[in-house]
């Protein structure tokens, strides 16, 4: 389960509502084009501004359209430890494979605080837990010793590292036998180079039959292969993430037919010079015509 391309899936919007018709339509998508997971409504999937009813509907959607076809890492942190474990436990009463809780954001919490935020989120469910350390959102990062602390803990299985930094992947495996994932498309590469599994990427949204032969060459030690894919999906990235996550991606999948674009405040439309560099992108990939 934790390990290849697995698609951080965003939600699909129409008239400011859900479009849960679209959503089916991703999904399957992802399936036929070989994906190794989907992961509903964490960052990408805009969690932060679908009401909690919304959040744990597209939870059960997901894990229902799926069935069984593919695992379904539901999305279910929170700054609080208390709404973060009744996530996770939804989650896994619909049926989710397992669950990405990311470090309490806004808090500030100390390393003592992290580990005892994880350790009892872990302790209310029984399927598997994937951390998420993504600093650049949440301030505080967990520090290599506490995911090897609660890489002892049975079900927490997976680290989700959005450092950006390949060096915090070496600690960590140095210290305990866990699954990392790479948090960032574009250090996809280099952190399975150095012991990581797969990636929990954004770009499969757009493009999930080149992440999965990405990951699929990495994890075949054949890096040579994978290092010219790895640097057109490098430059792809990089138009795509001009702008916050997921603007870039929601754009690019409308300019490729794929979504309507749509957001929620206080996100907007990525700015038109951005759009213009990310089509000109997406023409020298082979997504668009000139």
């Amino acid at each position: 389960m934790f390990k290849g391309s697995i698609v951080a899936l965003v939600t699909p919007f129409a008239n400011g509502k859900v479009d849960y018709e679209k959503l089916e339509e991703l999904i399957e998508w992802q399936i036929r084009c070989g994906t190794s997971a989907v992961v509903p409504v964490g960052t990408t999937g805009e969690s932060p501004t679908l009401s909690h009813e919304e959040h744990r509907e597209v939870i059960r959607f997901v894990v229902q359209k799926t069935a069984h076809r593919i695992p379904v890492i539901a999305g279910t942190g929170s700054n609080s430890t208390a709404e973060a474990v009744s996530l996770t436990q939804f989650a896994e009463k619909a049926g989710a494979d397992a669950a990405l809780v990311v470090v309490p954001y806004y808090n500030k919490p100390s390393q003592a605080g992290l580990y005892e935020h994880f350790r009892v989120v872990a302790a209310s469910v029984k399927i598997p837990i994937v951390l998420y350390d993504v600093p650049a959102r949440t301030v505080v990062s967990l520090a290599p010793d506490t995911v090897a602390r609660l890489a002892k803990i049975a079900n927490i299985r997976a680290l989700k590292d959005a450092t950006g930094s390949t060096g915090n992947v070496t600690q960590v495996l140095g210290l305990c036998d866990i699954a990392v994932l790479s948090g960032d498309d574009g250090l996809a590469l280099p952190m399975m180079a150095v012991g990581a599994r797969g990636v929990i990427s954004v770009l499969a949204n757009l493009v999930p039959e080149e992440m999965k032969k990405l990951c699929d060459l990495a994890l075949a030690n054949d890096f040579a292969a994978a290092r010219p894919l790895h640097d057109r999906l490098f430059r792809l990235g990089k138009a795509i993430f001009a702008e916050t996550n997921p603007v870039g991606i929601k754009t690019a999948m409308k300019l490729a037919g794929r979504l309507n674009g749509e957001m929620r405040l206080p996100l907007v439309p990525m700015g038109a010079e951005n759009e213009k560099t990310l089509r000109r992108a997406m023409v020298q990939f082979g997504l668009l015509k000139e």
